[in-house]
């Protein structure tokens, strides 16, 4: 699959070094970040409730601040643990985050379209 900076996928040769695809990636924290948040307040504009009891807790109590707490929280926690992995794999970081708050927002917008 990899083999000197460069990715192969049924028989394209794409060049990316570790440092692209970390950036990449970067990128879409920072987009998913901001879709989640905007497509959570959306749900609960529109009645629906948040499903994670911690997320539910600082919404409940803090409003939109408590949400950027805990997204600023995790970015910490990844931007902590980043330097004690080797330069190649540091693109795991910044997957770690943009995985799950993707798939929140694509759930995010399957429960808004059934309200809609």
């Amino acid at each position: 699959m990899q083999s000197n900076g460069v990715l192969r996928s049924r028989g394209l040769a794409v060049a990316i070094t570790p440092s692209e695809l970390e950036r990449l990636l970067w990128g879409l924290v920072a987009v998913s970040l901001i879709g989640d948040v905007l497509t959570t307040f959306v749900g609960l504009h529109l009645g629906l409730t948040e499903s994670n009891p911690v997320a539910h807790s600082a919404i409940t109590g803090y409003g939109v601040i408590g949400m950027l707490a805990l997204k600023a929280g995790a970015l910490a926690v990844g931007l902590a643990c980043r330097p004690l992995l080797p330069p190649t794999y540091r693109a795991v970081v910044p997957a770690g985050l943009a995985i799950p708050w993707t798939l929140a927002v694509g759930i995010n917008i399957y429960m808004i379209s059934t309200v809609v």
